[in-house]
């Protein structure tokens, strides 16, 4: 193991650096391809492999195959968390690109429809691992000072991928050949496997004795695993409450049927979480991050007010408060994505922040199975976004009272002194 952490601290150059970003920013924007290829390709898989269906019925099938891909990210984000505390970042990042990968190309390969659902659940798994991991590992190899800006750039990997998917269907019109996609992560698997290398932070963890700290709700942890999951899980299902539920809300305040006033919604929403994401390091390192945590709910809970309670018609001020909403929506998961892991020691760094990540995944994804039944309790549309982004408020409070400005300890500036050398 010294020997191994000898030939880590020799490799740290910029140019690796630069390479394992690279893989780090693909494979997460793969990932969030692999998540929407689904919902591109529905009705064709549908009809491929049920035959002709009424449209409740799809939305219905739809709703439960999504649910299935987010439950299996929920549980794969916090069960690779702690396959990679005990196998090391590197083999774990790389198990987790090739799950998904695999089971993306099987998806396609499916005859069955109770076997695509399985492929969607396993390809959610691996997507869910390789998220927590890829972001753990920039957090431990890159230095304190340039971290926020790169994390930052990285947390939008997963939109961009999103976007991409639209490119794959035209590239891949028949939804079989779409999901064979996955060789892509596959081959970037591999890659990753001879080019990167341990972390050092985790080899030098793995020196020393194993002690009580590295159990998730150990008092030395208990606190700062409620407060993560707390602030990551609050702006997590206030964003999906918003993004699942927005174009229709849109379609609610006009009378005929407005497909480009939906497609604008979604377009200012999409680039303002970009934009937002995009520069959130740069919010941090400016203001630090609890101020920036504390703008971000902040905005988020008055802009969800103002546009879902003040709002009977759309205009061109609607479109300006979801972009600015969106801004800082993406700026959140930036800033979030920078602090959660800095909580935790790096014996427990990974499975942690894979809890904190996803265990509010769980609840969006059972929320997934009765959006009609929720929507219709809520009174609406409009009614149903903005009870749930009273999560905000919460998040708020979290952050006002509870957290303060960490310094990084020991073990994540041992690395940053050998980076910024660089």
């Amino acid at each position: 193991m010294t020997m191994e952490l000898e030939n880590v601290r020799t490799q740290k150059t910029a140019a690796y650096l630069a390479a394992v970003f690279t893989l780090c920013f693909v494979s997460s924007a793969l990932g969030g391809s692999v998540s929407t290829l689904m919902s591109v390709y529905l009705p064709a898989v549908v009809k491929d492999l049920q035959g002709d269906v009424a449209p409740g019925q799809l939305n219905t099938i739809s709703g439960f195959i999504n649910a299935m891909f987010i439950f299996g990210w929920a549980i794969g984000g916090f069960s690779w968390g702690m396959v990679s505390d005990k196998i090391g970042r590197k083999k774990a990042l790389v198990y987790s690109i090739a799950c998904y990968g695999t089971f993306t190309i099987l998806t396609g390969l499916m005859p069955q429809w109770e076997g695509l659902v399985a492929c969607r659940f396993f390809s959610g798994f691996g997507v869910g691992g390789e998220m927590v991991i890829a972001m753990t590992y920039i957090s431990e190899i890159w230095s304190k000072k340039s971290k926020p800006v790169y994390i930052g750039i990285l947390s939008i990997a997963f939109p961009i991928g999103i976007f991409a998917a639209g490119a794959i269907i035209r590239i891949a019109p028949e939804w079989r050949q779409g999901f064979f996609i996955g060789a892509v992560p596959l081959a970037m698997g591999i890659i990753a496997l001879f080019v990167m290398k341990e972390s050092e932070q985790w080899l030098s963890h793995k020196q020393k004795p194993a002690d009580s700290s590295n159990a998730l709700f150990s008092p030395a942890n208990r606190k700062e695993v409620i407060v993560g999951s707390l602030l990551f899980g609050t702006m997590l299902i206030g964003l999906w409450a918003i993004f699942s539920w927005l174009p229709t809300w849109i379609q609610s305040l006009i009378a005929t049927d407005a497909p480009k006033e939906r497609g604008m919604s979604m377009m200012f929403l999409g680039m303002g979480g970009l934009t937002g994401g995009f520069f959130s390091g740069w919010l941090v390192k400016l203001l630090g991050l609890r101020k920036s945590m504390l703008l971000c709910f902040t905005v988020c809970t008055v802009l969800s007010f103002v546009l879902f309670k003040t709002n009977s018609t759309i205009s061109g001020a609607v479109y300006i408060e979801i972009a600015v909403m969106a801004l800082f929506f993406g700026a959140s998961q930036g800033v979030l994505s920078a602090y959660i892991p800095q909580l935790f020691h790096t014996g427990i760094r990974a499975t942690a922040t894979g809890f904190c990540f996803n265990v509010g995944r769980l609840f969006t994804a059972t929320a997934v199975l009765f959006i009609g039944v929720l929507v219709s309790a809520l009174g609406g549309y409009g009614n149903a976004i903005f009870d749930f982004s009273l999560v905000f408020v919460l998040g708020l409070i979290v952050t006002l009272f509870v957290v303060k400005d960490k310094k990084e300890s020991p073990a994540v500036s041992e690395v940053s002194v050998l980076v910024d050398n660089n």
